[in-house]
Order: structure tokens, then C-alpha cells, then sequence
């Protein structure tokens, strides 16, 4: 099982994202973050039995940036890619979603002659969700939804979901800006500026250091 969740001050549109997506993979569980920390959430995945955690974090209103985690010794630990999120189209913005059709199984199409990062990003993917990547049209009838990662003509990586047999897009949908893929860098920076921090207002519970 994956959870899912967001910052700690999510708008609307952020948890309407959440909720399609995880109505899009049968094994994620959405969680509302409330004032839960990172090792909150470790607790609550330990408690649920997940294995992995997804936050969404907030930029001028929307989804801008999502981190993964895996659950390891009780904590979590930051696992590639780091998404950075130009844009996103929700559920009820295609207005293709039968009322009342349920996604019980989800699949990874792996499109032919695909970018490298786009082949990167679906076995990442395939590999947190544990879903399958499948490659020829016939094994579309054993799901019921799938998970499609392609470029656009604007050459971004976009990732939607379409749904069997009936074949139509039903969302959401994310646009990506861009991926990091080596976090080491990434993990030294947040401690770094999590130390100035520590530096400046010291570790007095009134401090304002996360």
C-alpha cells in the first residue's frame, strides 16, 4: 500500500488532485496531513502497513512539486524522482468518467521508440505503485485502467490516466516541468538550510524552525 497526501496547507484543487489520483491506482490511500510531521507520517504508514509515502506540495494554488518516500527502519526515506509539476488537468475537467465505474486494476503502457525519461520515469513509477508495465495491446484486457507517461507537443513529460475498454482519458492529468533524479544534493541542501535555521532562532520550542 502507498499513502498519499499533502503539505500542510493544501488548497482545493491540490486535494481534488490527490483524490483522482488515487481513485487512478487501486493500492494508493489518500490520508489528510493535518499537522502530522514526516515522522508522523512514518508512524501512520507503519500503523496502515504501507510501504511508501507521496507528498504533494502547494505552488500558487495547485500541485507544484511531489515527493516520494519508502518506509525503511520507521522512517522515510526520499526516493527519485523529485517531480516538479508545471500544471495539472483534473478528473471532473474531461467530464469522461462514467458516474459510479470503479478502477479495480491499473497497468503502465509503455509506449514504443519513448524517450528515455519517459521509460525512466514509468519503471520508477511501475516500481513504487507496484503496477505492471505492459507493452502490447492484447494485455490491456487483464485491466481496467491505465497509467499513460508520453511527451506532448511542447515536448513535457505528461502523465494521465485512460480508462479500458472503453479507451478515453478520464484524468488526471499532470504536465511535468522537470525531474531529479540524484537527491543527494537535494537531502544536503534542505539540511542545510534546516541548520541555518537552527543557527539563527536555535532549538527553543517558540523558535520557528521546522
Amino acid at each position: 500500500m502507498i499513502l498519499l497526501t499533502t503539505s500542510r496547507r493544501p488548497t482545493r484543487r491540490i486535494r481534488t488532485f490527490c483524490k483522482d489520483f488515487s481513485h487512478g491506482i487501486p493500492n494508493v490511500m489518500r490520508i489528510n496531513r493535518g499537522k502530522l510531521s514526516l515522522e508522523g507520517l512514518a508512524e501512520k504508514a507503519l500503523e496502515l502497513g504501507a510501504d511508501g509515502v507521496v507528498i504533494v506540495d502547494r505552488w500558487k494554488g495547485g500541485p507544484g512539486k511531489i515527493e516520494f518516500f519508502k518506509v525503511k527502519e520507521g522512517k522515510l526515506q526520499p526516493t527519485p524522482p523529485l517531480i516538479y509539476v508545471r500544471g495539472v488537468k483534473l478528473r471532473r475537467e474531461f467530464a469522461t468518467m462514467p458516474r459510479g465505474k470503479r478502477i479495480k486494476s491499473t497497468a503502465i503502457l509503455a509506449l514504443p521508440e519513448a524517450p528515455l525519461e519517459v521509460i525512466r520515469l514509468g519503471e520508477a513509477f511501475s516500481e513504487f505503485f507496484h503496477i505492471p508495465v505492459i507493452h502490447a495491446d492484447e494485455e490491456k484486457r487483464r485491466f481496467s485502467a491505465l497509467m499513460e507517461i508520453k511527451t506532448n507537443p511542447a515536448g513535457e513529460i505528461v502523465v494521465t490516466f485512460r480508462l479500458l475498454p472503453e479507451n478515453v482519458e478520464v484524468g488526471p492529468m499532470m504536465r511535468i516541468s522537470h525531474m531529479i533524479w540524484d537527491l543527494s544534493h537535494e537531502n544536503k541542501r534542505h539540511y542545510t538550510f534546516k541548520n541555518a535555521l537552527k543557527r539563527s532562532f536555535g532549538n527553543h520550542p517558540s523558535g520557528t524552525c521546522p
